[in-house]
């Protein structure tokens, strides 16, 4: 019998055209509060900076206020961009959140800047030093979860002894091995960085040594999903996420787009190697297709968990598609049961 795999949201609060943050944020927890009726295990966060079109850039203000308008799913952030902060701050700000929302905080770390270089410079003038200390920050913040750090003379005191799961966040081969090396679940990016991600996990999974948080290795891996009642729908749904995606790679970032009916020039342009790699774990459809896509996905990594990204232009459609994908990872568990 194979365990279940669960399933799980990454926000990015992206703003839909014609919309406002308020109304982006909004909807960030109107989706939350769908999310635990469904049985969805997490919502976390993404941390983004310089962009008029995510509205995910202050993370662990945006835990706090999704925890605040649900009960019992669990939050928290997909992730930190840790080389952006202090290791002290932000584990004061995640105690804090473990206080007001026991057992119910995750903090996922990441070492991108989640921005560009003129940005991430803004932010944290010695970023690429934090980057490249992106361990021994990790090790920081570990230090000042810990009940004996009491002793320190630099402390988080409302950290200390709190229950916050780290989770290590990579879109390459690199965090892999930190993740192993501290024996801590490992969340990879493949819903817009695809190339690594097989060996990224036969690595974690090779050099993974047993922890006192985490005796066998536990991987999450991120997937675009859209899913409606035809796949003609699911097409001109997903138009949405193509042009968006279009943006990043040509520079012309916008607010998303309404979608469209699929045309042959949005086809080739989901052809172009770029954009057809960042975009090859998207699944899109029906529930019948995107579940035997699922299931050969989940085949071909045997992660523990789906964490779904739904870039979709109106509240209504990912609502549906989330409810949707729900169904389909419910019937996943239940076939592989048997």
């Amino acid at each position: 019998m194979k365990n279940s795999v669960s399933y799980s949201i990454l926000e990015l609060a992206i703003v839909s055209e014609g919309s406002t943050f308020k109304q982006t944020l909004n909807n960030s927890v109107t989706l939350a509060k769908v999310a635990e009726e469904l049985d969805y295990k997490r919502y976390w966060f993404a941390e983004h900076h310089n962009s008029e079109s995510v509205g995910s850039s202050a993370t662990s203000i945006l835990i706090g206020y999704v925890a605040e308008n649900t009960k019992k799913i669990r939050v928290g952030s997909g992730g930190i961009m840790l080389p952006n902060h202090s290791p002290l701050i932000i584990a004061e700000q995640f105690g804090t959140l473990a206080h007001l929302y026991p057992d119910r905080i995750d903090l996922g770390l990441g070492r991108a800047p989640g921005t560009d270089t003129l940005t991430a410079q803004a932010i944290r003038i010695d970023f690429m030093k934090a980057a490249h200390s992106f361990p021994a920050e990790v090790e920081k913040i570990e230090n000042y979860f810990s009940k004996e750090n009491k002793t320190s003379k630099v402390r988080a005191a409302i950290a200390e002894g709190t229950d916050v799961p780290i989770y290590i966040l990579g879109s390459s081969t690199d965090s892999a091995h930190l993740a192993a090396a501290k024996g801590l679940p490992y969340a990879f990016a493949s819903h817009f960085a695809s190339t690594h991600l097989v060996n990224a996990l036969n690595i974690y999974r090779h050099e993974f040594t047993p922890s006192e948080f985490l005796q066998n290795p536990y991987t999450i891996a991120g997937v675009n999903v859209v899913i409606a009642d035809t796949e003609e729908e699911a097409e001109r749904v997903y138009t949405s996420l193509i042009r968006m995606f279009f943006g990043v790679l040509t520079g012309n970032s916008q607010p998303l787009h309404p979608p469209t009916e699929m045309t042959q020039d949005l086809r080739d342009i989901v052809q172009h190697p770029s954009l057809h790699q960042m975009l090859k774990y998207s699944f899109v459809g029906t529930k019948e297709t995107v579940k035997t896509q699922l299931q050969d996905f989940i085949t071909e990594t045997n992660v523990n968990e789906l964490i779904m990204v739904s870039t979709i232009y109106s509240i209504e459609d990912r609502i549906k598609s989330t409810r949707l994908f729900a169904e389909v990872m419910i019937e996943i568990n239940e076939a592989s049961s048997v």
